[in-house]
């Protein structure tokens, strides 16, 4: 029997806020346990909630991201449940009336476009935090995350591989991240998920028993994750077996998800409309400013890059995977302007060092990459010598941030006028003698140094085997330290030759 998979998935994104959604303490990560809380966000009784202005406004550049409909009145409910870290024993959520829904999202797999749906996107408190010793049975609570600002995003059931609900999630991040609401730290927890999965026989229309695994925080987890979740559930319905519904929790170590709950349905949370929040009205004029203060989203910026820069399709989408990468691209162009150089330079010795979120704190201004490319492009120093002047750079910031803390582009200009020294290309060719050698004199004469070298070659040549270029070539590279201008060389060693 052939069976089709379903997968659904419930994104949490940690809003980008200095305070929590309810109350004035701080959302900081990592202070120390207990030390960011109040009445408010403790639950104790007489304290009020207030809603944080900056939540709702996020929510409606999110709506708006997405082509969602933005739900003029919305409304929070109490979503009751006991849990350790639950101090009020209740998360103020949104139920009934979510600030947005029907909205959607176009992904990419294997060259294949899709549109996935999403069912609603709503506003709500996160829950604290349990710590469990390793040493002894025991578990400490800390409530410092109690109360940030989350928005839930819902997908439609229409994922169908765990390709899907990757590429989904990539797309979602890129989109939180770019418009400022989330910083998308997964390793944090201010983007993590929930994914849905059930598997169904082909053709049929009924939706099989799904079970749900909790709180993944990487792409790469939620993809080993439902591919093992996958042939579990494959296994047990060809034995004849039925699935359970139950909450799982995904083991990195094992490669295996483990029980951690049976599943609740929204009934078990027994939802009522919060009586201490009355509804959120949100007017046209609100949601045209919002409007007005989108950025450019992902998906336009990959159009732009394709038909203004002509970059193909999938060097657009490299560039376009996060907006740090994508701004610092456009800040080299503007120095240096040959976008396909440009983008072959990031793609291949960039991204090798730095993953694309990670651009806000790459050492090097643009400016300083321009500069290099430019000095290859005006002559100055080889396509090889471009190599070993980028690899020095990269030394001397791994030997900065030895001794240093990182140095981070908020040191100086993004457009490099205020740039380290350090880094700077035009310094480091000069320090270390890089200048392409260009003079025909100087050059000439190491020609016929490789040519008095290596006789048999020489001889092969003249014997009509031209592929041996490439070997006295490369001798006369190894002669200048791969300083020798690539052109003049070729032309001196064929004059030479003849």
């Amino acid at each position: 029997m052939e069976f089709e998979t379903v997968i659904g998935l419930e994104v949490h994104a940690q809003m980008k806020t200095k305070s929590k959604i309810f109350c004035g303490c701080s959302t900081e990560f990592g202070a120390p346990p207990n030390t960011q809380t109040c009445p408010v966000c403790l639950g104790m009784p007489g304290s009020l909630p207030v809603l944080n202005r900056q939540v709702v406004e996020n929510g409606i550049k999110l709506a708006l991201a997405v082509d969602a409909q933005i739900n003029r009145e919305n409304r929070f409910a109490r979503k009751n449940y006991f849990y350790p870290d639950l101090p009020k024993g209740y998360q103020i959520s949104q139920f009934e009336l979510p600030i947005a829904e029907h909205g959607r999202l176009e992904i990419e797999v294997n060259g294949e476009k899709k549109t996935i749906g999403i069912t609603r996107a709503h506003m709500e408190e996160d829950a604290g935090k349990l710590i469990h010793d390793e040493r002894e049975p025991k578990s400490y609570v800390d409530l410092n995350r109690t109360g940030t600002p989350l928005l839930e995003i819902v997908s439609e059931p229409d994922l169908r591989s765990p390709e899907e609900a990757a590429a989904y999630l990539k797309q979602l991040h890129g989109i939180v991240r770019c418009l400022d609401i989330c910083d998308g730290n997964m390793q944090e927890g201010s983007f993590r998920c929930d994914a849905n999965i059930s598997l169904r026989p082909k053709g049929q229309e009924k939706l099989g028993t799904r079970t749900e695994l909790k709180n993944m925080n990487s792409f790469r987890n939620v993809q080993m994750a439902l591919e093992y979740e996958e042939r579990r559930q494959r296994d047990i319905l060809l034995d004849g077996g039925s699935i359970t519904q139950a909450t799982l929790l995904w083991n990195p170590d094992t490669g295996r998800t483990e029980e951690m709950r049976g599943k609740e349905e929204a009934h078990d949370y027994r939802y009522f409309p919060d009586p201490d929040l009355v509804p959120v009205l949100i007017d046209e004029t609100w949601i045209e400013q919002m409007r007005q203060s989108l950025p450019e989203l992902p998906k336009e910026r990959r159009q732009r890059f394709m038909e203004q820069l002509g970059l193909p399709e999938e060097t657009a989408a490299i560039l376009t995977a996060s907006r740090e990468l994508a701004d610092f691209f456009e800040q080299v162009c503007a120095g240096f302007n040959n976008p396909k150089k440009v983008s072959n330079f990031i793609c291949t010795e960039l991204l090798r060092e730095y993953a694309p979120e990670q651009f806000s704190t790459c050492p090097f201004a643009p400016q300083q990459i321009a500069t290099l490319l430019k000095m290859e492009e005006e002559g100055t120093i080889s396509g090889k010598i471009v190599k070993i002047v980028f690899a020095e750079m990269i030394a001397k910031a791994n030997k900065a941030n030895e001794h240093t803390a990182t140095i981070t582009l908020s040191l100086f200009e993004v457009s490099g006028t205020l740039s380290n020294p350090a880094f700077d290309p035009e310094r480091i060719v000069k320090e270390k003698g890089l200048v392409q050698m260009s003079d025909e004199g100087e050059l000439l004469a190491a020609v016929r140094e490789v040519i008095a070298a290596n006789p048999e070659q020489v001889q092969q040549y003249r014997e009509g085997k031209t592929k041996v270029m490439g070997f006295l070539v490369g001798q006369l590279m190894k002669q200048t330290k791969g300083k020798a201008n690539p052109q003049l060389a070729n032309k001196l060693l064929a004059d030479e030759l003849k």
